[in-house]
């Protein structure tokens, strides 16, 4: 027998799952683990999460996300994992939409290229990765919505350097991996195959030795995420939870509070079961020097009509 496997086997009996990374929490929410028993323990903790966006301050604006929500109607997360270290206030190494439409039980799952050359607010044409650097969350969220034409609702930031403490507290991942490489001393062959969480880290930072450069990056940061929800699904009961969320808290930020994760875990939670992913494709183009992603209209447009049509179904 494995005895690596039987181990983490072993592990997912006795810890709840939890993934220090922007989608735990919306993998908490949209799975039935996420029990009532968190909101009487824990909105202290959730209370250090929470960081709204500066628009979040307008009343009117506070109105229209509950009404949505309220209302059940689609909604939009932009999940940002970011390569933050000390006195750096870093890049977003990771960018992706999600669209949540409980009417359709179906999410929509969007990895935007972290290279992609789209007109940042005040800034100008730039990657879409750099609007984090210059604006943080706010701007970030705003390149989005300007790039892309769709409102962005909600938001969900991660260090990633707190990404492999919860993969390893899930007892690691298993995914489907269709191309051989090499990355940080580590090699993934193909096939199906376990990962810890700094594996899990390196698996899916690679993109040098991929043909496909970002979009096999991002379909590998797909792939984990796709994992990291089966495992949250697959467990029954909470345990240690204030010692979990006390974790989160730190490394994670989000503009949802408690009354908004309540709704999500009630009403989005089915959705992760009928998940659809879109492909960004563009071509690289050198201009004055720097590397660019470059994505014609023609197919922003195109994924821009897909998330609208799965809103409005």
């Amino acid at each position: 027998m494995d005895t690596r496997a039987e181990k983490r086997k072993e592990k997912k009996k006795r810890k709840w799952p939890y993934w220090v990374g922007g989608i735990i929490i919306l993998v908490i929410l949209i799975t039935g683990t996420y029990m009532y028993y968190l909101y009487d323990k824990v909105g202290d903790t959730v209370a250090d999460m929470h960081d709204p966006l500066a628009r979040d301050d307008d009343p009117n604006r506070q109105k229209e996300l509950s009404s949505i929500v309220k209302d059940k109607k689609a909604i939009n997360i932009l999940l940002l994992g970011v390569d933050q270290r000390e006195n750096d206030v870093g890049r977003s190494d990771t960018m992706i939409l999600m669209s949540l439409n409980p009417s359709t039980n179906k999410m929509i799952m969007v990895s935007i290229p972290r290279d992609t050359y789209v007109d940042i607010p005040g800034v100008g044409m730039d990657k879409i990765n750099h609007s984090y650097a210059f604006g943080g969350v706010d701007l970030a969220v705003k390149s989005v919505e300007k790039a892309f034409d769709v409102p962005v609702h909600f938001y969900i930031k991660v260090n990633m350097e707190g990404f492999k403490q919860g993969i390893n507290a899930l007892g690691g991942v298993t995914i489907t991996n269709d191309q051989a490489f090499s990355q940080g001393g580590e090699t993934f062959n193909t096939g199906t195959i376990d990962l810890n969480g700094e594996e899990a880290l390196k698996y899916i930072r690679m993109r040098k030795e991929d043909p496909r450069g970002d979009i096999g990056r991002n379909e590998r940061q797909r792939s984990v995420i796709k994992a990291a929800m089966d495992e949250v699904a697959s467990f029954s009961s909470i345990t240690k939870v204030s010692n979990i969320l006390t974790i989160l808290g730190d490394n994670v930020t989000t503009n949802l509070n408690m009354d908004k994760m309540q709704t999500l875990f009630s009403d989005y939670r089915n959705t992760r079961n009928n998940i659809e992913t879109l492909e960004i494709s563009g071509s690289g183009e050198m201009i004055n020097g720097v590397w660019y992603y470059i994505v014609p209209d023609q197919e922003i447009n195109r994924i821009t009509q897909a998330i609208k049509d799965h809103m409005n179904n």
